[in-house]
């Protein structure tokens, strides 16, 4: 603090003069010695081991992100949801992703491909070029000996087997089975699983014994055998649309043979069912619990499990809860769920907000590729993401994305290889706006080889040239 009569001089010198402020002359530095200077420039990043996504664009450091490498050290969990609109970049980076993670021995990926064209997924390109078959869930085509999943499958618990069918029904009722029509069906349930041992109990014979319950069946809970018969007539209409309606073939028979859960790459193609039906949260249920008692076991691979188009098990409180309980075997079994969705608002404000929400919190890592300024701010407040995040997620540019890998936010190019490339843009991809941008705005390595090598023609010419006009002053000389 200044004396007195320092304070009257200086004060005095600011009246007369204006006021007088240190000034500093200039540094001349090297950009090596400034980064000590300026050492704020972006957050840490998450390791060296892992799956290399692109680069961190203000540091313009690699981004390498494995959740499996990092659970337990930064991350509670190994779930990840990836938000954005069409044309952004979602599926060039799921893609990748799976790509990269192959390369790994110990993984083992699950895709349920919900999108397509010309008749097939959109994953199919990639199933090719590993000798993949997709399996291909068509109502059509089961009906000629296509595919057929059981949700009486032996391999799946009885208890498994119950529960898969509650969901079945409740989700194509659009409401909670009530108790005497979850009576009916736990006795039909029971019934069949006790009397057919000589081969795989189907859906119609959960249908047959609706229609038809057992005396002794109505005698163990002194009922009426005509009461449980209207209690379960409900369900029976509801399971006989899977049996003899627009969903026959695909679960109405013994699990197809040969279908090879061994494999690095299992693709679910539900390209052909129609994304707005109730057909679809329908086989999400089914394709999610059957591989649940059938994919998943303790041999110490690590799993991802893809789902496109994941608002429909989100928004479905019914296929929400089935979908919580294999979300636990993340930490026990090492499987990561990865969630995509176009928007967080079709989850958040459906009839599954509170599923919705559970699953949200499980999921440690979030991509957000651009969106609408009002959807981002939404996206921001449920997401908790700081503020300078939310702000330029309008402005981001295909192929750029916030990612906040439990509270370590920042912004990743996603760069793709020319090896990745021809499959991760298909053709559905290039009728989207600003595809070709989709992974970064920087010239393609084919682009640049094509000018090198027209570099390096256009000064082998001009060598040429020079030499030539050498050789002919030469020779001119030697005539004169």
């Amino acid at each position: 603090m200044l004396d007195p009569l320092g304070a009257l001089t200086e004060a005095f010198t600011s009246f007369l003069f204006g006021k007088v402020e240190t000034t500093r002359l200039p540094v001349r530095t090297s950009t090596g010695q400034a980064q000590a200077v300026y050492l704020p420039t972006a957050a840490p990043g998450l390791g060296d081991s892992g799956v290399i996504i692109g680069r961190e664009v203000y540091s313009g450091k690699g981004y390498i992100y494995d959740p499996f490498q990092l659970y337990g050290q930064q991350l509670p969990a190994p779930h990840w949801l990836v938000l954005g609109e069409s044309g952004n970049g979602k599926s060039a980076l799921e893609k990748t992703y799976v790509l990269r993670q192959l390369r790994f021995r110990d993984r083992q990926v699950v895709v349920l491909d919900a999108q397509g064209e010309d008749g097939v997924g959109e994953w199919n390109l990639i199933a090719e070029e590993l000798g993949i078959t997709p399996i291909r869930l068509d109502p059509t085509a089961a009906l000629n000996g296509g595919i057929r999943l059981n949700p009486l499958d032996p391999s799946i618990t009885a208890t498994g087997q119950l529960a898969l069918l509650r969901t079945i029904i409740e989700v194509a009722m659009g409401r909670g089975l009530d108790e005497r029509s979850g009576f009916a069906l736990k006795v039909a349930h029971a019934y069949v699983t006790d009397t057919i041992t000589h081969r795989q109990p189907v859906l119609t014979d959960i249908v047959e014994q609706l229609r038809h319950p057992e005396a002794e069946s109505a005698e163990a809970m002194n009922v009426d055998i005509d009461d449980v018969r209207a209690w379960g007539l409900d369900v029976a209409l509801v399971l006989d649309r899977l049996v003899d309606g627009d969903l026959r073939g695909m679960f109405d028979g013994p699990t197809t043979a040969g279908i090879d859960l061994d494999a690095p790459l299992i693709v679910f193609d539900l390209s052909h069912i129609d994304r707005n039906s109730i057909a679809m949260p329908i086989l999400m249920a089914i394709v999610g619990v059957w591989l649940e008692h059938t994919w998943i076991r303790p041999d110490r691979k690590k799993r991802i499990f893809l789902v496109e188009e994941a608002w429909h098990i989100i928004n479905s409180p019914f296929v929400a809860q089935l979908f919580q309980r294999l979300l636990k075997f993340g930490r026990r079994l090492g499987l990561s769920f990865v969630a995509v969705v176009h928007h967080l608002s079709d989850v958040v404000d459906g009839a599954a907000a509170r599923e919705a929400a559970a699953i949200l919190k499980m999921a440690s890592t979030r991509t957000i590729y651009a969106q609408k300024a009002d959807e981002a701010r939404a996206t921001g407040r449920v997401l908790g993401l700081p503020r300078w995040a939310v702000e330029i997620i309008p402005t981001l540019t295909p192929g750029i994305a916030v990612w906040d890998v439990n509270g370590n936010v920042q912004v990743v190019k996603h760069l793709i290889t020319e090896a990745e490339r021809p499959l991760v843009f298909t053709d559905r991809a290039m009728t989207e706006a600003s595809a070709m941008s989709e992974a970064s705005a920087m010239p393609t390595d084919e682009a640049r080889a094509i000018q090198e090598a027209a570099d390096a023609e256009a000064e082998a010419r001009a060598e040429a040239m020079a030499m030539e006009r050498q050789w002919r002053d030469e020779s001119s000389e030697t005539v004169a």
